[in-house]
């Protein structure tokens, strides 16, 4: 069941995000495990369902449809500048970018020649350019056995190049991944090693600066207009100002929360998937994750 009306109230009781008398919603608990949301430019929001191999599209009118069958596996997904869907496909260790008409074009398939572990999350800065992680879960609807490379990483993929560089290599299990509205600066979730980092992204797009956020780990990550971030995990979302402060916690009756994202025409819609689960949230701040 979601939380009651008490429980959210006090989650947020000192921190003026939620808007007055909102409630946490489960809109359906018909998936297998939710992941990768991201939001159109008009406010739809996209998700996947990955065990079924299906993208769903929750529309800003509250319908869910299917948008598209056999996807790749797609777990993370961000839309880029030009509209078009871009989604981890972790099938066969790609990423591939959708077309609002479902066209597939395959952007990425190989690090040196390497199938990569698996691409997890992704964010994409209003040039085109792709930042990603690249940790290992086997998965038991692999072709393929072990892993090609020696590590998992963060990679950067620029926009209309075929292969990726390596960013940083000091990670455990890279997982969440945003970027800021402005394109200053990235965050990045090692989810093993329960720690979040902050790095400023030079105007090259390049990174600098590599400094620990806060003592924990996520599995999806969003931000809003005031540059809080959400984090996700066992414990629901976990909210911290831009100065790494705990503000808000979101509990969410699921075993696992995945990812998350600000959805709607007025992107005031906390939208969350968790496990067999998707809930929204009417919030008062609005997300930077403008398509």
């Amino acid at each position: 069941m979601a939380q009651s009306e008490q429980e959210v109230f006090t989650a947020f009781d000192a921190t003026n995000l939620i808007a007055p008398g909102a409630t946490l919603t489960r809109v359906s608990n018909q998936f297998s495990f939710t992941e990768g949301p991201a939001v159109d430019a008009e406010g739809n929001v996209f998700f996947t369902d990955q065990p079924n191999d299906k993208i769903w599209r929750y529309g800003i009118d509250g319908t869910l449809s299917v948008f598209m069958e056999k996807s790749g596996r797609s777990n993370g997904m961000y839309f880029d500048p030009a509209g078009n869907l871009v989604t981890c496909a972790d099938e066969k260790n790609e990423i591939w970018s959708i077309s609002p008409q479902g066209k597939v074009t395959v952007l990425m398939t190989d690090h040196e020649g390497s199938r990569l572990n698996g691409p997890n999350d992704l964010w994409i800065d209003q040039k085109g350019n792709i930042y990603f992680t690249d940790p290992y879960y086997e998965r038991d609807y692999w072709a393929h056995n072990g892993p090609q490379v020696t590590g998992e990483y963060l990679y950067f993929l620029p926009h209309g190049r075929p292969h990726p560089e390596k960013v940083d290599t000091d990670y455990v299990k890279p997982n969440g991944i945003i970027g800021t509205a402005d394109g200053k600066q990235l965050y990045v979730a090692d989810i093993d090693d329960d720690k979040t980092y902050r790095y400023t992204i030079n105007s090259d797009a390049s990174l600098k600066d590599r400094q620990l956020f806060v003592e924990q780990g996520s599995d999806g990550m969003t931000l809003d207009e005031q540059g809080n971030l959400y984090l996700t995990g066992g414990d629901g979302v976990t909210v911290y100002s831009p100065a790494g402060e705990k503000i808000a916690q979101i509990p969410i009756d699921e075993d696992w929360t995945g990812n998350i994202c600000f959805a709607g025409t007025d992107r005031q819609t906390l939208f969350i998937t968790a496990s067999e689960s998707i809930y929204t949230l009417k919030m008062q701040v609005a997300g930077q994750n403008k398509a």
